[in-house]
Order: C-alpha cells, then sequence, then structure tokens
C-alpha cells in the first residue's frame, strides 16, 4: 500500500471511528423500532443513576428499552442479562426521565431488545421482547 493511501486510510479512521458492538447493537435495535412505527425519543441518555439504552414513543406509551448485544449465546440469552437489579436501576432511571420530562400522566413500559451479531457478519439476530419486566423497588410506577 502507497503511503498517500495509508494517510488517507488513517484520517478516515479518526473521522468514523469504528463502533463497538453494543453501539452498532443500539443502532440496529433503534432501526428496528422505527420500521415498525416506533418514534425514538433518546438514544444512550445519560442521567444521574445511569443510563437508558432507548427511549421510545408507541403512541401515546412511553418505552423504555434496555438493548443487550452479544457476539454468541454461549453465555446464556443476552436478555438473561437484564436481572432483577438491573430492572430496579431502570426503574429508577425511568421515573427520573418522566419527572424531567414532565411526562408522567403518560403510560410507560420496559422493553427489552436482545441482538446476536456474530463476528464477520453484516447482519443481527433481533428478539423484542415488550412489556419484558414491570416497574419495580421503591419508585415503582404503574402504566
Amino acid at each position: 500500500m502507497d503511503a498517500p493511501r495509508r494517510l488517507f486510510d488513517r484520517w478516515l479512521r479518526r473521522l468514523f471511528p469504528a463502533k463497538t458492538l453494543g453501539q452498532r447493537g443500539e443502532a440496529a435495535a433503534a432501526r428496528y423500532l422505527k420500521r415498525r412505527g416506533y418514534k425514538i425519543l433518546a438514544r444512550g441518555d445519560r442521567l444521574d443513576p445511569g443510563e437508558l439504552d432507548l427511549v421510545a414513543a408507541d403512541r401515546e406509551t412511553i418505552v423504555f428499552v434496555e438493548v443487550k448485544t452479544r457476539q454468541s449465546q454461549d453465555a446464556g440469552h443476552p436478555a438473561e442479562a437484564v436481572d432483577a437489579a438491573k430492572q430496579r436501576r431502570l426503574t429508577r432511571l425511568a421515573v427520573t426521565y418522566l419527572k424531567r420530562h414532565r411526562l408522567l400522566e403518560r403510560p410507560a413500559r420496559f422493553d427489552v431488545i436482545a441482538i446476536t451479531w456474530p463476528a464477520g457478519k453484516w447482519f443481527p439476530t433481533i428478539e423484542h421482547f415488550q412489556n419484558a419486566f414491570d416497574a419495580v423497588g421503591e419508585w415503582e410506577f404503574y402504566s
């Protein structure tokens, strides 16, 4: 490879850095939801107690979407990573988001999108679990 080509390649990598598996999974999940008529309200929204992967609107319902991306299911299904502790954290984040955006009167739910994206494959397998769990902990809310 000649020197100008190497410089151009290095410039491209700096301008467009490679996305992590998690970032690619979240982007794929957002595209998936948009194709199904959801409106994406937020991506990677950082709040005081943590981060929400995706927040979407399914008609009048606010949907908090946790995206779990894995290269294989060798260590278990990606959705299994959303354990009770994670559900409590997501509930706290959801209440914080709803308060901040004055949306407490809107119905809300939690979905999980599990993505399996083997290395070298162009397209992942996407599984969408609607209403995957109820709000838990002292921050419970009702839809």
